[in-house]
């Protein structure tokens, strides 16, 4: 039995690993898709660390990849900044995702107005009051910067629990300073496309593979790709009892073969 090349969206935090651990079963997966020539990207709205660090956490899992097969929010973010807001960015994101922005000319931090935008990722424990006024305070300034969220993810699950993402801070700055943020990342239609076109498919027959209901599966069905969640990371069994309806289940990654070749029979 030939198996389909149809392309593959994998995302990383809660599907590959949660925390510092590995999911059983995630570096055979990628191993059987590398054997297999299926054409993949990981897709994921990690905007805490640059993509090098992302690969060099990867390798220690055993999952050997280059920079180059992970479509985050900063690298596209950079990229869409270049060519639409030229001009001082201001930087809400932790210190080593920085060097995703080189090409950009960074606002310095103690200043609170001439940003050309307002770039928003996740800082963790580093967001407080005076950081997050400042960002208001910069989005309230004339003329108004152009407003970028590195992604909606509303949580994530840590080994020690649930830990408060981006989203949340995006929707009180929208809220203050009564303005819409461009969300370059997941559950962006145009973030999904766009990393359908880094493997030059279309959408049809695509498959994202990820533990969010709403960031991963319901994104990814809105942009017209199959949505397929796993029961690792934050998943919670809640999740299916919305009218959110996944494309397919399954335990963990490590299904992953055997579910591919029973969609090849289908």
């Amino acid at each position: 039995m030939s198996i389909q090349k149809h392309p593959l969206l994998i995302d990383l935090d809660g599907v590959l690993y949660v925390g510092e651990e590995s999911i059983p079963g995630a570096a055979e997966a990628v191993q059987w898709l590398d054997k297999e020539n299926i054409p993949y990207l990981f897709v994921t709205n990690t905007s805490s660390r640059p993509r090098s660090a992302l690969v060099e956490k990867l390798a220690g899992f055993s999952i050997n990849t280059e920079e180059k097969t992970i479509f985050s929010p900063p690298a596209a973010a950079s990229q869409w900044l270049k060519a639409h807001a030229p001009g001082p960015a201001a930087l809400f994101v932790l210190q080593p995702t920085k060097a995703e922005f080189n090409c950009l000319e960074e606002l310095d931090p103690d200043v609170e107005f001439g940003a050309s935008s307002v770039v928003i990722g996740d800082l963790g424990e580093q967001w407080t009051f005076p950081v997050l006024n400042r960002a208001f305070r910069l989005l309230m300034a004339e003329p108004k910067p152009i407003f970028v969220a590195l992604g909606m993810t509303r949580y994530w699950r840590g080994a020690d629990g649930f830990h408060l993402d981006v989203a949340p801070f995006v929707k009180a700055l929208e809220h203050a300073a009564r303005c819409q943020a461009v969300i370059l990342g997941k559950p962006s239609k145009e973030f999904f496309n766009a990393g359908l076109e880094m493997l030059g498919r279309p959408s049809t027959d695509a498959a994202m593979i990820g533990d969010d209901i709403i960031g991963d599966v319901q994104g990814a069905q809105r942009a017209g790709i199959k949505g397929v969640l796993v029961r690792t990371g934050k998943f919670r069994s809640q999740d299916l009892d919305g009218d959110i309806t996944p494309d397919a289940i399954l335990d963990s990654i490590a299904e992953l073969p055997v579910w591919w070749k029973k969609r090849a029979l289908q």
